[in-house]
């Protein structure tokens, strides 16, 4: 991560007048629902900034790859 998001519930709250936007980010989830919507609102918090994460690595690998890799 080449951001620091440690304060990005303080941050988050000059974007936003809703009060159950607000409450989820003084309190916290309350609920799995209410989960869902915070990490919603740090994913659009995270877009506003420009913050990208990092693209996962490629794991992938073919059954002939991995076929030979057990034959040797």
């Amino acid at each position: 991560m080449t951001y620091d998001d440690s304060n990005w519930r303080e941050e988050y709250k000059s974007f936003t007048s809703d009060k159950r936007e607000l409450e989820l980010l003084e309190n916290g989830p309350d609920s799995l629902a209410s989960s869902w919507r915070l990490m919603a609102m740090r994913q659009k918090w995270k877009k506003i900034k420009g913050y990208k994460d990092p693209e996962p690595p490629d794991c992938q690998s073919s059954f002939k790859e991995w076929n030979q890799s057990i034959d040797e």
